[in-house]
């Protein structure tokens, strides 16, 4: 037996999207064991936590509390899935910790691939007037757990590098808990797990992670958690170059979790080694989807500029992934920014019905 990490797929979920009724079945056919329904969203939709190990280090996680941010439930499955042909995996980290990972927090937004849940609230800002059943439900069971650790998962957009020419692939962060953005033990407890798991996964991704922005947002969750001296951890998955439906992001994600979880079972509150925190680039929003360079429009005067185009992710009725929607977002002088696809249409026609792209609308013309 080896207890070596060996990245597994869980292959009943080769799509982005996750629908949570497909979930829901899952975790009750292959994990009724670990399971319970902790509560119900807006409308009535079940919510499960799944609860594994009996070490003295406790963590509660929760994915999908924007849902159309599938990576988490990705990786939680697929983590799932490596300690399920890995036994001495297994036994060790869950001889470590006891994690309760709540799934798909926000399961009305998650069925819709919208971020905010069924009331159009955004459950991340609502911390303190918690106006959802949702943000109702993680408070209570944090508060009751007794947690050393909290990871508060999520994505990002494709817009973030960590330089200015990589993307950053995963992006992490110790939130602040107050406007000076002050460094608390609190917040060294969850350096000290950031910087071990960049430690760990620099050698695969050199150029890729990076360190979110740690501004203090005052309704929101890793930074009331923080407040309470619960050391919140926060995950973004993002870009992984030529890879929209974030296959590979979902592999470093998975590896990221169970990371984050070994150090949290060797540091137990310790915040040894937190200054390479320090060392991690910060995020930079530097990039557009595509950008159409120097596009001479059919007006009655001369007018050469460039169009930036981003992908609107989108579920299409009755289907089983989404796709992804070219959107114009900026027009003129996009000097500045760069595109993971470029195109120079330097000498070439702009074909449309209209003289000019509109802002906010589906990309209707072509290049020739």
């Amino acid at each position: 037996m080896t207890d070596t990490f060996i990245y597994r797929r869980n292959q009943d979920f080769p799509n982005r999207y996750i629908s949570p009724e497909k979930l829901f079945s899952y975790l009750q056919s292959n994990h009724s064991d670990s399971i319970a329904e902790v509560g119900n969203s807006a409308l009535g939709k079940p919510i499960f936590k799944m609860s594994l190990g009996n070490g003295s280090v406790k963590v509660v996680a929760w994915s999908q509390m924007h849902g159309n941010e599938s990576n988490a439930t990705h990786a939680m499955l697929d983590l799932l899935e490596v300690l399920k042909y890995s036994p001495e995996v297994k036994k060790n980290l869950l001889s470590k910790i006891t994690l309760d990972f709540i799934f798909m927090l926000n399961p009305d937004g998650s069925e819709k691939w919208t971020r905010r849940n069924a009331l159009e609230i955004d459950i991340n800002r609502d911390f303190l007037k918690e106006s959802s059943k949702e943000m109702r439900l993680l408070k209570s069971l944090v508060k009751e757990g007794n947690y050393m650790y909290a990871l508060n998962l999520h994505e990002q957009r494709t817009i973030f590098t960590t330089d200015g020419v990589n993307p950053a692939t995963l992006s992490f962060l110790a939130p602040s808990q107050d406007l000076e953005r002050s460094v608390t033990e609190t917040r060294k407890k969850g350096m000290a797990v950031i910087a071990s798991i960049y430690k760990k996964l620099k050698p695969n991704l050199p150029k890729n992670i990076a360190r979110y922005s740690d501004e203090f947002y005052p309704t929101s969750v890793g930074d009331n958690f923080t407040k309470m001296e619960i050391p919140c951890i926060l995950f973004e998955g993002g870009h992984f170059l030529e890879d929209y439906k974030r296959e590979n992001t979902r592999k470093f994600y998975t590896i990221a979790l169970y990371e984050s979880l070994i150090a949290m079972a060797e540091l137990q509150g310790s915040t040894i080694n937190w200054e390479m925190y320090r060392e991690i680039p910060k995020n930079k929003e530097s990039h557009y989807d595509v950008i159409y360079r120097n596009v001479k429009l059919n007006t009655d005067f001369e007018c050469i500029l460039d169009i930036a185009v981003q992908f609107r992710e989108e579920l299409l009725p009755d289907q089983e992934e989404i796709v992804f929607t070219p959107i114009v977002v900026e027009v003129g002088d996009i000097g500045k920014k760069k595109g993971w696809k470029e195109i120079d249409c330097t000498g070439k026609r702009f074909i449309s019905t209209k003289k000019f792209p509109k802002l906010d609308a589906k990309v209707d013309f072509r290049i020739e």
